[in-house]
């Protein structure tokens, strides 16, 4: 499952990770996005409005990378698909949305924290991991101790889960880091009190903090 797509977001060094409740909702945060030069996000499934909100944004933004997050099942990895997203991303390792991924041709990251799940996602024919949850299962030590027996395996990760400006720098001087994810760029009450402008900072801001 090695993906040109995922080369884009690693030039970017940074995705964010967002919740939104409408499509509307989901078109106000890409122009913020984009004007903040950070045209890629990852729409998250942890609400009913994702699925379109990915449609209408695919067709609103083309030049976005957008991304369908916490996709759990075949079904959603269906859907993500039909409504136009570049990519996938799970917080866990599950052979069923694994399999349709690869049906549907799309770019996807499983989640891993452990030994056993990268075994698995590698054995499953997976090349980008979600290291998830980032800080919580470790943080950075964590990561090098996985790279120890499985870095020359050639794959790469994407940290996600209480990684932020004060942090991203330590993930991704490792070479094997493609990007990080985070929430901070976009949180859920920026994003229900309109405050577009204040998304747009932190997203040039942590463009500059991902530069390498």
């Amino acid at each position: 499952m090695r993906s040109p797509m995922f080369d884009s977001l690693r030039s970017y060094g940074v995705v964010p990770v967002v919740a939104v409740d409408s499509p509307d909702e989901g078109l106000r945060l890409c122009e913020a996005l984009i004007a903040g030069g950070l045209p890629v996000a990852e729409i998250t499934f942890r609400t009913a409005a994702a699925e379109a909100t990915i449609r209408a944004a695919a067709k609103r933004f083309p030049e976005m990378i957008l991304g369908a997050g916490t996709v759990l099942t075949a079904e959603q990895m269906r859907k993500a698909a039909d409504a136009g997203a570049k990519f996938a991303v799970a917080p866990g390792c599950n052979p069923t949305t694994i399999a349709a991924a690869r049906e549907c041709g799309m770019p996807f990251a499983p989640g891993v924290c452990t030994p056993s799940d990268v075994e698995r996602a590698v054995e499953m024919g997976c090349s980008l991991l979600k290291f998830f949850p980032a800080e919580a299962a470790g943080g950075v030590p964590m990561l090098k101790a996985l790279l120890g027996p499985y870095g020359h395996l050639g794959i790469s990760f994407c940290p996600t889960g209480g990684v932020t400006t004060g942090n991203l720098a330590e993930y991704l001087a490792l070479p094997q880091v493609a990007f990080v994810g985070g929430t901070w760029v976009a949180k859920k009450e920026l994003i229900k009190a309109g405050r577009w402008d204040d998304i747009t900072a932190l997203a040039a801001a942590a463009l500059a903090a991902a530069k390498r």
